[in-house]
C-alpha cells in the first residue's frame, strides 16, 4: 500500500448520506468537487431525512436553489432562493423530524454555525459543504478540506480525478460504487497512486446509508455507536 495521504473526492451534498460521510470520514484529504456541473436530481441541494416518530416516515428537505447559467451551472455558482426562509424550512423540517430523539439537543446546538450561513452567504455548495462538514466534526475527523476549484486539474473524467489527487499529494482514491463504473484504472496506476475501492454494509446502522442523510443514524443511533461502525 502507497504511503501518503489518502483522498476521498465528492461533490458536496446537504446533510449528505452515511455512505458518503463514512467514505469522507476514511480519507485524509476531502477535495470538494465544486467546479463541475450542478444536478438538480443529485443531493447537491437536498437530502431525504427519517424520522424517529410517525413511523419513520421519509421526507426531502430541500434548499431551493437558482441556477445562474441555466443546466450549464457549476456547482460553486449555484444560489439559494430566499436564504432566510430556507433557513427556516431547513431548521424547521430537522427539528419536526429528530426532536423526539435522546441526540436531538447536540445536533440542534451544532447546527447554529451552518444555519448562520444562511445569513452571510446564498451559495448553496457553502451550505452543503458546512453541513458536511458538521457531520465529520460530530464524528470526530481530523482531515483536511479543499475545494477543486482552487486546484489544477485536466478535463477528462478520470484524469480530473487522478490531477486532483496528485495536487493535494495524495498517494491512495478512494473509489466508491458510483465512481467504479467509470473510472480508468490504467491512469491512475500510470500516475502510481492506488485506486482503492470503498463500500459500505447494507444492515444495522447503514441501513438505508445510501438513500438518506447521515443525521438519521445518528438520530436513531447515537453518535458514539456510529462512529464505532465508520472507524471500522
Amino acid at each position: 500500500m502507497p504511503a501518503g495521504p489518502v483522498c476521498a473526492i465528492h461533490q458536496p451534498n446537504l446533510l449528505p448520506r452515511l455512505s458518503t460521510v463514512a467514505k469522507i470520514f476514511a480519507a485524509d484529504v476531502w477535495v470538494v468537487l465544486d467546479d463541475v456541473q450542478f444536478t438538480r436530481r443529485d443531493f447537491q441541494h437536498r437530502a431525504r431525512v427519517g424520522g424517529i416518530s410517525d413511523g419513520g416516515r421519509t421526507r426531502w428537505l430541500t434548499v431551493p436553489t437558482h441556477l445562474p447559467d441555466g443546466r450549464a451551472t457549476l456547482i460553486r455558482d449555484a444560489r439559494v432562493v430566499d436564504p432566510g426562509l430556507a433557513r427556516r424550512r431547513l431548521e424547521g423540517v430537522l427539528r419536526e423530524q429528530y426532536r423526539a430523539s435522546p441526540a436531538w439537543p447536540v445536533l440542534a446546538e451544532r447546527l447554529h454555525p451552518m444555519l448562520e450561513l444562511f445569513e452571510t452567504t446564498d451559495r448553496t455548495a457553502e451550505i452543503a459543504e458546512a453541513s458536511t462538514r458538521l457531520l465529520l466534526d460530530l464524528l470526530g475527523w481530523r482531515g483536511r478540506v479543499v475545494r477543486s476549484s482552487t486546484l489544477a486539474a485536466g478535463t477528462g473524467r478520470t484524469q480530473r480525478l487522478v490531477d486532483l489527487c496528485r495536487a493535494v499529494g495524495s498517494a491512495s482514491y478512494l473509489c466508491g460504487t458510483g465512481g467504479a463504473r467509470y473510472v480508468e484504472p490504467l491512469l491512475f496506476r500510470d500516475a502510481g497512486i492506488e485506486l482503492r475501492p470503498f463500500s459500505v454494509p447494507v444492515s444495522g446502522v447503514w441501513e438505508g446509508s445510501r438513500s438518506v442523510s447521515a443525521v438519521h443514524p445518528l438520530m436513531v443511533h447515537g453518535t458514539t455507536t456510529v462512529r464505532r461502525c465508520v472507524e471500522t
